[in-house]
């Protein structure tokens, strides 16, 4: 006869009765250490000195005030305006944050429709401010190192988001997921080292992926410390000769995935070396100058061969290898093989996109307005450089590591109750988190 085990583990439910009479409780605990750190890090007084939005002496909220709901309320797993403020109707938030009130959320929509495109710049120049004050309290606390204000590998890419409905500035284009559905197609900047967002504009569904790029670093340059040579690092949709010349002129570097007319010929000339301790592969690197540009410059390549089905009657009939070719044009004093790992390691930059996107709502919340969506994008930028932000100045490796919807579940979502004596704020949180470490050090950015 079986033993039942489970009344080992477990007694019977207990009968509950259930009361409405608990006051100052929250779910968003978590969210308490986030306003604290912005509102230490400056926040308000940034966009006050940025952002030049005049909606009248009686109106009650202004673009900033939109700004901060909206970012604090997507880090909280929002990902529309009406949810946005239902993560603002709990009390306990606006009591410890001080507001008095909150928008509602057409109210919220309506002033985002009021600002222009000279707004998304202010607002992307308060991520600007923003990041520059995130990096020296970095640098003073060791988090960054000097070097890094020195060089910096800065990976640039485009997205597809897809559109359902008729909102403004969404078109047909490239997409991969939903064809010939109506689409934006954000393209974003990524500091390598830090992982948070550098620079992001939504764009049209129809925009090729090199579309504006020279203007796009033009901006991001003027923001970055003067002394600090980037390293961009694309795939080869940035293979454009405008772009190489722009970086070439500001002393700047690259390493962009080659797409060539006739590449397989061209290598196919080169004289090609094993790899040292790389079994398959060889290497070779050259100088080209394409039809448009000014000088040549130099490629690197590797190339491996392609596995064939012995078997096959194709396979019997050729004569010569058939290879697989990686093509880079670069400035860097890598070698080939050097060129091929360090592009690899761009894959992460796909991986954080795919964060914003999924788990930070970045071209989610969309509104019939460009301009507003523009708006709101930004606001879901500045929501995931939050995060990354803090992190980045925490004293925890765990926390560095975790995804934005890790940090969601176990450290933004905790219970807690608001206690009010003696004209203090005190809130109680559990005696014992599952994470304690990263819930320390969350805590801790409170006051930094």
């Amino acid at each position: 006869m079986t033993k039942n085990t489970s009344k080992l583990a477990r007694k019977p439910a207990r009968k509950i009765n259930y009361q409405h009479s608990a006051k100052g409780l929250t779910s968003q605990s978590g969210v308490v250490p986030v306003i604290h750190f912005l509102q230490r890090l400056g926040f308000d007084d940034v966009c006050d000195q940025q952002i030049d939005f005049d909606r009248g002496a009686n109106a009650r909220y202004s673009l900033s005030d939109s700004v901060f709901i909206t970012l604090t309320g997507i880090i909280a797993g929002a990902s529309s305006l009406l949810k946005v403020i239902g993560v603002w109707s709990d009390q306990v938030l606006r009591q410890i944050s001080g507001w008095i009130s909150v928008p509602d959320d057409s109210t919220l929509g309506r002033i985002f429709r009021q600002g222009t495109l000279k707004h998304v710049t202010q607002l992307e120049t308060v991520n600007h401010r923003l990041r520059n004050r995130v990096w020296e309290r970095a640098m003073k606390s060791g988090a960054l190192q000097v070097g890094h204000f020195y060089k910096t590998w800065i990976d640039v890419d485009s997205t597809v988001k897809t559109v359902f409905g008729f909102q403004e500035g969404a078109a047909k284009g490239y997409n991969p997921f939903k064809r010939g559905a109506l689409s934006y197609n954000p393209q974003v900047a990524f500091c390598s080292e830090t992982k948070e967002i550098l620079q992001a504009w939504l764009r049209t569904g129809s925009a090729y992926t090199s579309n504006g790029i020279v203007e796009f670093m033009r901006q991001l340059v003027v923001h970055m410390p003067q002394q600090m040579r980037i390293v961009f690092r694309g795939d080869s949709g940035y293979f454009v000769g405008e772009l190489l010349e722009w970086l070439d002129a500001k002393r700047h570097g690259y390493l962009i995935k080659v797409k060539l007319k006739g590449l397989a010929g061209l290598l196919d000339q080169q004289a090609w070396h094993a790899v040292p301790n790389t079994p398959g592969w060889q290497q070779c690197e050259f100088i080209h100058q394409c039809g448009s540009w000014s000088r040549g410059r130099r490629f690197v390549a590797v190339r491996r061969l392609k596995r064939e089905d012995n078997d096959s009657i194709q396979a019997q009939l050729l004569t010569e290898p058939v290879y697989d070719y990686f093509c880079y044009v670069t400035t860097e004093r890598l070698t080939p093989w050097q060129a091929h790992k360090r592009y690899g390691e761009r894959a992460t930059c796909e991986t954080w996109l795919d964060e914003a996107k999924n788990q930070m709502a970045m071209a989610h919340i969309k509104s019939g307005n460009f301009v507003a969506s523009s708006l709101i994008f930004q606001c879901a930028v500045l929501a995931y450089n939050t995060i990354r932000w803090m992190a980045l100045l925490s004293d925890d490796h765990q926390l560095k590591r975790w995804e934005i919807q890790t940090v969601r579940t176990y450290l933004i979502r905790t219970a807690g109750k608001l206690l009010v004596g003696s004209k203090q704020l005190r809130l109680n949180l559990p005696e014992r988190h599952l994470h304690t470490d990263p819930w320390r050090a969350w805590l801790k950015l409170s006051f930094i």
